[in-house]
């Protein structure tokens, strides 16, 4: 009984134990599986939309009533389908310019798995389908445009100043932990 303990507490035992318990640590923190089963949902509306009540009308007025002047609103310049690569995605992009100039990605009814180190990025990448899309958008030029702010609902993502879009072709939701695509969208021409 004492040699069974002696070898329980050896040294070596404890060493091995402690890289055991370590190695599981780090495994949860870089794979992040509870991920699966959490989904963020999140619902933005498309900044510069303003939603006006019907201009009163002046029953005193003797002048003809005009319609007021419309007010500039977004413009959709491209839009695209989500496909699915490594995880099952679905929704829409939009590529918008609001009133002031700025340029948004718009992720409209997003549906995807939730993962580790999510971004969304606006690449020149082709975008193909299956496997052969998984890993393409970091070869040629992106601009990452952030976190995914969550793995289902609506949201709007901002491009940096001195970003022309007119040089990117196509969305991709970027796993940065594991260089892959969720899923894409070609962006075509509105």
């Amino acid at each position: 009984m004492g040699r069974v303990r002696r070898v329980l507490t050896g040294p070596w035992v404890i060493a091995v134990l402690v890289v055991a318990v370590g190695g599981v640590g780090f495994g949860l923190y870089w794979f992040q599986p509870w991920k699966l089963w959490q989904d963020e949902t999140v619902q933005e509306a498309l900044p510069g939309v303003v939603n006006s009540s019907a201009p009163s009308v002046s029953a005193t007025s003797d002048e003809p009533s005009r319609p007021p002047a419309p007010t500039p609103g977004p413009h959709m310049l491209a839009s695209g389908e989500l496909i699915s690569h490594e995880h099952a995605t679905s929704g829409t992009v939009q590529l918008v310019r609001l009133a002031d100039g700025t340029h948004v990605v718009r992720l409209e009814n997003l549906d995807t798995s939730n993962g580790p180190d999510l971004r969304v990025w606006l690449t020149d990448a082709p975008v193909k389908r299956e496997q052969a899309g998984w890993h393409v958008f970091d070869d040629g030029e992106y601009v990452s445009l952030g976190k995914l702010k969550g793995n289902k609902g609506s949201h709007n993502y901002t491009l940096p100043d001195g970003v022309d879009p007119s040089g990117y072709s196509s969305v991709s939701i970027w796993c940065d932990r594991f260089d892959v695509s969720f899923g894409a969208a070609e962006l075509a021409p509105a």
